[in-house]
């Protein structure tokens, strides 16, 4: 039931005004935007599945969905894009009428799904994505992607810029 103008606005005609009335439906269509800026983005055309209910109640109809989208990340351990299976689930009232400036309304007999998706998206997008959890990142001195976990060596090296400050630490052979 959704117009052939916008894939994400969703007539409810049958719903209006009809409490305890329910309709589910599944929608498969492409992100029509970018969502996301940061690390972990979903790009503008990436396919979407969402799964959609709606409800009627007495002040409005009840939106409650699963969107399911794939992912494209850059890890920030190790720098290698990849991508992942994001899902997402939101429930949002559209009111009938409303004085508030940020809820949603129906307007036309229809709910236009595109924001709630969108910041639901965005919200849900992994601000530091890794690749996985055991990323041992790059080599500080090669840049080169490490394989295992970094030696203990490590610890013992002191970044230059800090030399002078060890001098700190040691002890004055003059002082009691």
């Amino acid at each position: 039931m959704a117009t052939s103008k916008n894939p994400l606005v969703v007539g409810v005609k049958d719903l209006v005004h009809q409490a305890g009335e329910m309709r589910e439906l599944t929608l498969e269509l492409v992100a029509p935007e970018k969502y996301g800026e940061a690390m972990a983005t979903v790009p503008q055309g990436t396919p979407m599945t969402i799964e959609l209910r709606l409800e009627g109640l007495h002040e409005g109809i009840l939106a409650t969905a699963d969107v399911v989208v794939e992912a494209h990340a850059e890890c920030v351990r190790c720098l290698d894009p990849f991508s992942f299976e994001l899902r997402v689930d939101f429930q949002e009232l559209f009111a009938y009428s409303s004085s508030d400036s940020d809820s949603y309304t129906v307007v036309d007999d229809s709910l236009n799904l595109e924001d709630i998706i969108r910041d639901a998206v965005v919200l849900e997008l992994p601000f530091q994505p890794v690749c996985k959890e055991d990323c041992y990142g790059l080599d500080p001195a090669t840049g080169e992607k490490r394989t295992e976990p970094p030696g203990e060596n490590v610890a013992d090296e002191i970044d230059p810029r800090w030399q002078e400050l060890s001098k700190l630490l040691e002890s004055d052979p003059e002082k009691p």
